[in-house]
C-alpha cells in the first residue's frame, strides 16, 4: 500500500501563508511514517516568469499605498472574488492545476491562501473527488476564503469559525485548530549557545521585524527605528531585515546602528532561535509572525499595521493580553523601562503566554490525518497530459 500523498498549495504574496504550508508539512510527516507532503507555491511553480512581477505590485501597493488596500478589502470582505479576477485566475492556473494534480494524485490538497483554494474548489465543481482543506492564515475571515466546495476549513479561533458559519459554511465544515508553526517554535534552546552563534550578549533584548519582506517604510526607518536605537547601551536589539538587503546597507551608513549591541539581520532560518533570545518583540501584526511569537511566549508591541486583516490580527492579540499597539513614544519608553528594571516579572509573562494556549501545535496535521483514515476509495479526474513529470 502506498504511502498517503498530501498536496500543500500556498501563494507568495507575503511569507506567511507559505510558512504555515511548510510547517504543516513537517508535522504531518513527523506525525506519521506513511505520509508523503509536497509544498508549491503555484503562482511562481507554474509561470516563474510573471509571478516575480505580480508579488512586487503587490508589495509596492501594500506598502506603499497601504489605504487604498485596507479599501479594497474593506469593500470586498463579505464578497467573493469577482468575476474579471476569477476569469484570470482561470486562464492563468486552471488547466495547469488540473496537470498537477493529474500526476501527483494527493489523497487530501491543503490550500494555505484564498487563492489556490479558489482555483481547486473550481476544480472540484468540475469533477475532482480529491477532498480540499483550506488553512486560513489569520484571525479573522476575508470573503475570498469561502466556497462551497471546500470540504474542511481550519481556523485559528473560535471567532473566525462563527464568521464563517455566519456566512452560510456548515458547522461541522470548521475546526478550530489554530495556525499550525513550525514544531521549533515549541521548543526551548539553550540561550548561552544561541548567543555564542550570533555574537550576543546576556542583557535585555528586543526583537524587531519588519513583515514578512523585512520592509520599513521611511517614517518607520527614521521614526521608529531611529528611537528605539537611542537605547541601544542598556537594550541589545536585533532587527530582522528578511531579504531585505539594501534596506540592510542603508541602516549600517547611519551611526546608531553601527552600535555593537545593535544587530542587524539578514535573511535566517532561525527566527525561533532568535525569539527564544528576545524578551520582546516589536513587529507589524502578521498572523504568522504573532502566532509563531505566541508559541515562543513573547510580548509584543505592534506597528504600522496593513489595514484588513493585520488590523484584525492586531485587534485579537490585544484583546488577548499578548501585546500592545504603539501609539506614543512614550510607550516604547514604559516596556524599555519594564525590560531593564524588571525583567524577571516579563520572564513569567512568557510563561503566562504560553500556557494560555488553547491548541496544541499537531491541531492541524491531527484534523487532516483524521480525515484521511475515515476516507475510502479515492477516484481522481482522468485525461491525458503533456506536462513534465513532477515528483514528490
Amino acid at each position: 500500500m502506498r504511502k498517503k500523498r498530501i498536496l500543500l498549495l500556498s501563494e507568495g504574496f507575503g511569507k506567511g501563508h507559505t510558512q504555515a504550508a511548510h510547517a504543516l508539512s513537517v508535522e504531518l510527516r513527523q506525525s506519521s511514517s506513511e505520509i508523503i507532503t509536497r509544498v508549491i507555491e503555484l503562482g511562481a511553480f507554474l509561470h516563474p516568469t510573471i509571478a516575480p512581477w505580480i508579488f512586487s505590485a503587490y508589495r509596492r501597493t501594500v506598502t506603499s499605498q497601504p489605504k487604498l488596500y485596507g479599501m479594497l478589502y474593506r469593500n470586498h470582505y463579505h464578497k467573493k472574488l469577482n468575476r474579471v479576477a476569477g476569469l484570470a485566475l482561470h486562464r492563468l492556473f486552471y488547466s495547469q492545476t488540473k496537470a498537477v494534480i493529474e500526476q501527483l494524485k494527493p489523497d487530501v490538497i491543503v490550500c494555505t491562501h484564498p487563492f489556490p483554494s479558489i482555483i481547486v474548489s473550481r476544480l472540484k465543481r468540475a469533477g475532482l473527488s480529491i477532498p480540499l482543506f483550506t488553512v486560513i492564515t489569520d484571525y479573522d475571515v476575508h470573503g475570498t476564503w469561502i466556497d462551497p466546495s471546500v470540504d474542511k476549513y481550519l481556523v485559528s479561533t473560535p471567532e473566525v469559525r462563527q464568521h464563517l458559519t455566519d456566512r452560510g459554511v456548515p458547522e461541522a465544515r470548521v475546526e478550530v485548530t489554530g495556525i499550525p508553526v513550525h514544531p521549533n517554535f515549541r521548543q526551548e534552546h539553550s540561550k548561552e549557545q544561541i548567543r555564542r552563534e550570533f555574537g550576543l550578549k546576556a542583557m535585555p533584548t528586543v526583537m524587531v521585524m519588519g513583515g514578512g519582506w523585512g520592509v520599513f517604510k521611511k517614517e518607520e526607518k527614521d521614526q521608529l527605528l531611529a528611537y528605539i536605537a537611542n537605547w541601544s547601551e542598556r537594550i541589545q536589539l536585533l532587527i530582522c531585515l528578511g531579504t531585505n538587503e539594501k534596506a540592510r546597507r542603508q541602516l549600517l551608513e547611519e551611526e546608531a546602528f553601527r552600535h555593537p549591541n545593535v544587530h542587524l539581520i539578514g535573511f535566517t532560518r532561525e527566527i525561533d532561535k532568535l525569539m527564544d533570545i528576545a524578551d520582546l518583540l516589536i513587529t507589524k501584526p502578521g498572523g504568522m509572525t504573532c502566532t509563531e511569537a505566541m508559541a515562543k511566549g513573547i510580548p509584543m508591541l505592534f506597528y504600522s499595521p496593513i489595514p484588513g486583516q493585520e488590523e484584525k490580527n492586531c485587534e485579537y492579540f490585544q484583546e488577548q493580553g499578548y501585546g500592545q499597539m504603539i501609539t506614543s513614544p512614550e510607550m516604547i519608553d514604559h516596556w524599555f523601562k519594564l525590560l531593564i528594571e524588571q525583567r524577571p516579572e516579563l520572564t513569567k509573562r512568557r510563561s503566562d503566554i504560553r500556557s494560555h494556549q488553547k491548541y496544541r501545535t499537531v491541531s492541524c496535521s491531527a484534523a487532516i490525518i483524521q480525515y484521511l483514515m475515515q476516507l475510502d476509495k479515492r477516484t481522481y479526474i482522468k485525461s491525458s497530459t503533456t506536462t513534465p513529470l513532477i515528483q514528490w
